[in-house]
């Protein structure tokens, strides 16, 4: 059983509210009804108190209640806007920056207010904190115009909150993942640092992947390029020295370790306390070797850990350096991606895989990296299955 907030804004559609609150409950989820005082001119509090199993006023401080997932529908551009801008005048939007888990909403109103540019600015703003919006979908408006602005179904929502939800139940429940995800950036001086274009993204699918199959996650990241996923530990790490640092100190306790991230293979021997100036004189660099994470992980792993190698390359011989990988660094499976392509990997959405194992081999074709997310963690579960 999950704890849900469920959030409710002013507008017609307010009413389908409470067939969510049915279904959430029926679903045996512990459901804290929050309304606005727009919600109110169209439903009641008795109303959801009644289909929660609450008493009206039995919290004193709903905003704070803890969460695995907050959900708004309806969400109005109104409140919509707040949330954007971190405004907390009631006590949905407080509840909402509160909140640490997972939020779901589902816009509806007028089409010509979605359209507007003020709005889906504030949407988009929304989308890159990691807030997931569900519709609108198009169709009949309640001034009876038609076009784009009509919540989504109520069964459309619960769907989706159950999906959200469903790692309570899922395959990786009980265990616990440690994922690295973005790329280090190895210091030059106060101003500049020799890095990659790594973005983060595929990690960070990875990383909601395994929460969404039941696995409690801890994302190391490095100076990510997107959103950190909710519900999941959070741990910066910007070097490749603070990753050794951050993994060898978690390590230990993850079933399953995860290694994403682009961490630098090479760093300068030295690093200059403050800006150098630009002058006409060339800047020759030393490199030094990075201490290799993996291997290191290797040798000190036990009881059955499961530790997933990635590592990019170019064409058919980067693919061959890889699964010798496979056995070099003794780990259970090697994930390869071509960089040698601009439109998956680095700074892509997309991405195409080849994943090695010791049982043989599985190209994962181009697809969006949570897609590709889920085929990696498919094979790993049949190695902890095993």
């Amino acid at each position: 059983m999950a704890r849900v907030l469920l959030g409710v804004t002013g507008g017609i559609a307010a009413y389908k509210a409470c067939e969510l609150a049915r279904r959430l409950v029926l679903a045996g989820h512990d459901v804290f009804p929050l309304l606005t005082r727009g919600a109110e001119r169209f439903v009641t509090k008795e109303t959801f108190a009644a289909l929660t199993r609450r008493s009206v006023g039995d919290d004193p401080y709903p905003h704070l209640t803890k969460a695995d997932l907050l959900v708004i529908a309806p969400l109005t551009a109104n409140t919509l806007a707040k949330l954007a801008h971190g405004l907390a005048d009631d006590v949905l939007t407080e509840a909402a920056l509160a909140h640490r888990g997972l939020i779901l909403v589902a816009p509806a109103m007028n089409a010509g207010m979605w359209e507007h540019p003020a709005t889906q600015a504030n949407a988009e703003t929304l989308r890159s904190r990691g807030v997931e919006l569900i519709g609108p979908a198009a169709g009949e408006l309640a001034e009876g115009e038609t076009g784009v602005g009509r919540m989504a179904e109520p069964e459309e929502i619960f769907a989706r909150c159950q999906e959200l939800l469903g790692g309570r139940n899922g395959p990786l429940e009980g265990r616990r993942v440690l994922v690295t995800a973005g790329g280090t950036r190895e210091p030059l001086d106060s101003a500049r640092f020799v890095g990659n274009r790594s973005s983060g993204r595929m990690g960070v699918a990875l990383a909601e992947e395994a929460r969404r199959r039941g696995a409690e996650v801890t994302l190391v990241a490095s100076n990510l390029a997107v959103a950190a996923p909710r519900g999941v530990e959070i741990v910066e790490a910007h070097t490749a020295a603070d990753v050794e640092r951050e993994v060898g100190a978690r390590a230990s306790r993850a079933d399953v370790v995860l290694m994403a991230a682009a961490v630098a293979d090479y760093r300068p021997a030295e690093e200059l306390g403050s800006k150098r100036p630009k002058d006409e004189r060339p800047w020759p660099l030393d490199l030094v070797p990075t201490v290799d994470v993996i291997a290191s992980l290797s040798r000190r792993r036990s009881n059955g850990q499961i530790l997933v190698a990635f590592g990019a390359g170019e064409g058919e011989a980067g693919l061959e350096r890889k699964r010798r990988m496979l056995t070099d660094k003794d780990v259970d499976l090697v994930v390869y991606n071509d960089v040698s392509r601009d439109d998956i990997g680095f700074d892509a959405p997309d991405n195409e895989v080849v994943i090695v194992g010791r049982a043989g081999e599985r190209r994962v074709g181009k697809a969006p990296k949570a897609r590709v997310a889920a085929e990696i963690l498919d094979e790993v579960e049949t190695l902890v299955g095993g």
